[in-house]
């Protein structure tokens, strides 16, 4: 029987398992993807506390971590139209991602260019896309400056580079030691912490024209201080109703497999680096999920699935 790293009831570390599994069968409108790595992220450790996004119905145990994959196509459901058995594909999954075996909704999974390997493709769905998203929702004309709220990590750090790929001038703020990080995505860093809206203002003289913040609480309602117009603030750090008090509004997703074929083109074009960081083998994923968990992270962690 394949395998999957799940979590048997809602609360810590105490609650995974790696454990054998049925064979998942696609359903109308699915697809089975034998999975070939499966990003990790935030959401993933706080689904496993409770955390349910909007809409989302109440979780079945044993449930399947993991949200974002890349792998081959095994099967397709009814009413699917586009992929075959064989075919190279990334996209979110319908439930669960950590196992040798995963079900993908048809409507939102992108086939894989030949040059973009399945590491770096099962880091897209989520962090790069809702980067990508919040980028074009701000719409900020180009030689404009975007501030970037906890710019070192997966969204963020996808967030910079698209920015930068769009002609925007980029802050970014961040702990001191990711600095060269940073850096290295074309972005001027400043420091966390406290101060850091000053040393913002002091970087950008000029201001910032748009603000797109994954940290939330007190550092989101410092940079809403920093613009002028606040239609030009988005979160994906934070309720709505936080930002939406501030004049500003949540990231919205477009959730499309043309988004995804878009983050894909950046990468393979080079204007858009993943940044993994760190790689485990999915009997280690209990360790990639602590990695992710601790929050200090650079870049992305990926689950890889050997066959």
């Amino acid at each position: 029987m394949p395998k999957a790293y799940v979590f048997t009831r809602y609360g810590g570390p105490e609650t995974e398992a790696l454990v054998e599994v049925d064979r998942p069968v696609p359903g109308l409108g699915q697809i089975l993807v034998a999975v070939r790595a499966a990003g990790v992220n935030p959401v993933d450790w706080k689904q496993r506390t409770g955390f349910r996004r909007p809409g989302e119905s109440e979780r079945v145990f044993p449930a399947v971590f993991g949200n974002e994959v890349a792998g081959i196509v095994e099967a397709t459901g009814d009413d699917v139209e586009g992929f075959a058995a064989g075919d190279e594909v990334f996209g979110n999954t319908v439930a669960g991602a950590y196992a040798e075996y995963a079900l993908l909704p048809a409507a939102v999974t992108a086939h894989k260019p030949a040059a973009l390997d399945f590491t770096d493709a099962a880091t897209l769905p989520i962090a790069a896309a809702t980067a990508y998203d919040g980028i074009r929702q701000l719409d900020l004309p180009s030689g404009a400056t975007l501030l970037v709220t906890g710019a070192g990590g997966g969204v963020g750090a996808a967030a910079a580079q698209i920015a930068r790929a769009f002609g925007l001038a980029v802050v970014g703020v961040a702990s001191k030691g990711k600095k060269d990080f940073v850096e290295s995505l074309g972005a001027v860093h400043v420091a966390s912490g406290p101060g850091w809206a000053e040393r913002v203002r002091a970087a950008a003289p000029e201001g910032v024209d748009g603000v797109y913040d994954l940290v939330g609480g007190e550092v989101l309602a410092e940079a809403a201080r920093l613009l002028t117009d606040r239609t030009k603030l988005i979160t994906a750090g934070a309720p709505a109703e936080d930002v939406e008090r501030l004049g500003g509004a949540r990231v919205a997703r477009a959730r499309t497999a043309a988004v995804l074929e878009e983050v894909a083109h950046l990468v393979v074009n080079g204007e858009l680096d993943p940044h993994v960081t760190r790689t485990f083998p999915l009997d280690q994923a209990g360790e990639a999920l602590r990695t992710v968990e601790d929050g200090h992270t650079r870049g992305k962690v990926v689950i890889e699935v050997a066959r």
